[in-house]
């Protein structure tokens, strides 16, 4: 069983700035690729950003040069270091994992956490 737990939301001020973590537990063989996403109130989920296993990043245009996503591979721990927040990123911000279970098995599989809520003030 695979378990995605976030943390680090939060309540900040316009400019402000918050870290947010990503732990992936369980049974892992290969972490391919990580993300976040985020749905605020009465919009559809949006994609912000994702990390794979050698590093290579992409980002929402919205997010871009003020998020930051990266990852720790011996902790299977991803982060997300947002700056200069406005109130448009205010939503729940969920983590996503993109994996390998065991070395037999070439399949990947997505597994996603609770969300953490992110709420930005004006």
């Amino acid at each position: 069983q695979v378990q995605l737990v976030e943390s680090g939301g939060g309540l900040v001020e316009a400019g402000g700035s918050l870290r947010l973590s990503c732990v992936v537990s369980g049974s892992i063989y290969r972490l391919n690729a990580m993300g976040w996403y985020r749905q605020a109130p009465g919009k559809q989920r949006e994609w912000v950003a994702t990390i794979v296993v050698g590093g290579g990043t992409n980002y929402a245009d919205s997010v871009k040069g003020r998020f930051t996503i990266s990852r720790d591979n011996a902790k299977n721990t991803g982060y997300l270091q947002m700056n200069s927040l406005k109130p448009e990123d205010t939503a729940v911000y969920y983590c996503h994992a993109r994996l390998r279970v065991e070395v037999q098995d070439l399949s990947e599989y997505n597994f996603e956490g609770q969300g953490t809520q992110v709420t930005v003030s004006s």
